[in-house]
């Protein structure tokens, strides 16, 4: 996957590969190549490097090798989530459907390639403030460009975001954010099983009680 994405001709670095994949016992590890910089606080962004971010990840060709490489939300994320609604507190439980049915109810849109953890270490900047690489594309999937958005924001802000990308994409990024937290609802549509259902409701309700 990251010698598909890196050749995709993305304006910043991507880590490559160095070494086949080798196991330590019940371990495995492969060396990748570095990317200078490093990532910025909760909170911190220049528009003027999220807004050619973005627009980069959303304007990749989906050719059939990354058509190959990527998955798109696993089928049954929506049925997840109208489960773990009648699990929460019964005060969040109306205004959570409510805002579900709102990110159901959005136009489809063509899928393009969504890193899908746009956030603290993960996007690195040289000491000059330039993008210099994204590391960290395991939860990448083909999907809605807002969701990626909605990331940038819950880590760098809303106003980062509104700066960045026009109105419709902030509308999008809102709705994908709203129900549970963007950041508890990718990890889903990109297949990572769910270890602990009552450990995801009270992530959930964590998120709930401070940002409601």
């Amino acid at each position: 996957m990251l010698h598909t994405i890196a050749a995709a001709g993305l304006p910043f670095a991507i880590p490559e590969p160095l070494t086949p994949v080798t196991s330590f016992g019940d371990r495995t590890a492969v060396a990748l190549s570095w990317i200078d910089g490093e990532g910025l606080p909760e909170g911190v962004g220049d528009p003027a490097a999220f807004g050619p971010l973005l627009t980069a990840l959303r304007e990749v060709e989906i050719s059939p090798a990354l058509e190959a490489v990527l998955h798109r939300p696993r089928s049954d994320w929506e049925e997840v989530l109208h489960d773990v609604v009648p699990r929460l507190p019964a005060k969040w439980q109306d205004d959570v459907r409510q805002r579900l049915d709102t990110l159901l109810a959005l136009e489809d849109v063509p899928a393009r390639l969504v890193h899908g953890d746009l956030g603290g270490t993960n996007v690195h900047f040289s000491a000059d403030g330039k993008l210099t690489g994204v590391l960290d594309w395991d939860l990448a999937i083909l999907a809605d460009p807002a969701i990626d958005a909605a990331l940038v924001a819950t880590w760098h802000g809303w106003d980062v975001l509104r700066a960045a990308a026009d109105e419709e994409t902030c509308r999008r990024a809102r709705a994908w954010n709203d129900p549970i937290g963007v950041e508890h609802l990718h990890p889903l549509l990109a297949g990572k099983p769910l270890t602990s259902i009552d450990g995801f409701i009270r992530a959930v309700v964590t998120w709930l009680e401070t940002h409601r």
